[in-house]
């Protein structure tokens, strides 16, 4: 059976690159794709480095309920709303805002 395909040098760097924004803030899986999309890397490269995190979104989507919250005041549909404009799904909106106590 031959071996995997080793991950080209622009996958590595897309999954260099998702890992630093998750380290830094909270993202939804479409919303980090967009972001390395913004930065250049192409659907594929960008989609295979977000993908590698293994990232837990629902916990992705607490985290931005959080983060909302310690700046402005969202009503409870209003904060799931945002999210899901961020890319979350309605399940991880949901989940997040949950967490918050709204």
């Amino acid at each position: 059976m031959p071996a995997a395909p080793a991950e080209t040098v622009s996958q590595k760097n897309a999954r260099r690159s998702a890992s630093q924004y998750l380290n830094f803030t909270a993202f939804s899986r479409s919303g980090l794709i967009e972001q390395l999309e913004y930065e250049g890397f192409s659907h594929e490269d960008a989609t295979y480095g977000v993908d590698a995190q293994n990232a837990d979104w629902m916990a992705q989507a607490a985290k931005s309920a959080a983060n909302y919250l310690e700046y402005t005041s969202f009503s409870r549909a209003g904060l799931v709303d945002q999210l899901v404009y961020e890319g979350y799904t309605q399940e991880q909106a949901e989940y997040g805002v949950s967490t918050t106590g709204l």
